[in-house]
């Protein structure tokens, strides 16, 4: 890749230097890229290097092995969301999934596409609630993508497909109520809206929560990733003294 111009969602960003940043996007059609960003802690470009941003990118590296030098044009600032502790939470969480998870340069154009929705819904939806299923079925995907998807097509136990309710942590398989009758506290609660569509009331949107934390913390953010569980850590609390 010596030379990309591409739309793209801002990530991640960290300071390099005395005046730059590096930052990690995501684009529709190459995946996680990083590059460095020359001037990227001025006061100029402090506004346009916000995570949930949508920006025009261009990567400019000698080899492949190379650091990209960055560019960036802003496109669509989301920064007055920031200001706002829920909105805050949640596109900080997202975009720090992404960016801690994603390899760079695998293309996940769904992801791009994904995370785009969330983020627009984020910011358009009056309340949470509006944007919360969304957040879970991201997660989902993500999940996925990575290798460690739900089945959640029919009954572990049963083999059937209706009546879903639970999944197994050890399997991350679905199992209906028959199939789950007197094992129902080992197992966790799968929330209707991820099979019927919709956004579920709030009970059922942080079963989801719960739901795809569980898997994400066990086979996804382990080792020097733990640390951005924090961010998911402070969505989750925000949603709950929004609820209570």
């Amino acid at each position: 890749m010596p030379t990309l111009i591409t739309s793209a969602l801002i990530c991640a960003v960290r300071h390099h230097g005395e005046h730059g940043a590096i930052a990690r996007l995501l684009t529709p059609d190459h995946g996680l890229q990083a590059g460095y960003v020359r001037g990227g802690r001025s006061r100029a470009m402090r506004p346009v290097l916000l995570p949930g941003n949508g920006v025009k990118a261009e990567f400019r590296a000698r080899t492949e092995e190379h650091l990209a030098g960055l560019t960036v044009e802003l496109e669509h600032s989301r920064a007055p969301l920031l200001s706002e502790p829920l909105p805050a939470a949640a596109i900080d969480w997202a975009c720090a999934l992404t960016a801690a998870t994603l390899s760079e340069g695998t293309p996940c154009p769904a992801l791009y596409q994904a995370l785009d929705g969330v983020l627009g819904a984020v910011e358009a939806a009056p309340a949470a609630r509006g944007w919360a299923a969304a957040l879970v079925r991201y997660e989902l995907l993500l999940l996925a993508e990575l290798g460690f998807g739900l089945d959640l097509g029919r009954c572990a136990a049963t083999g059937g497909n209706g009546d879903l309710a639970y999944v197994s942590p050890r399997s991350a398989a679905a199992v209906s109520r028959a199939g789950a009758v007197g094992y129902e506290s080992r197992l966790l609660p799968l929330p209707a809206f991820l099979l019927e569509g919709g956004s579920g009331d709030w009970s059922a949107i942080l079963d989801g929560l719960r739901l795809t934390g569980f898997f994400l913390e066990r086979s996804v953010l382990t080792d020097w990733r733990a640390d951005v569980l924090a961010a998911r850590a402070r969505l989750v609390e925000r949603l709950g003294r929004a609820v209570g």
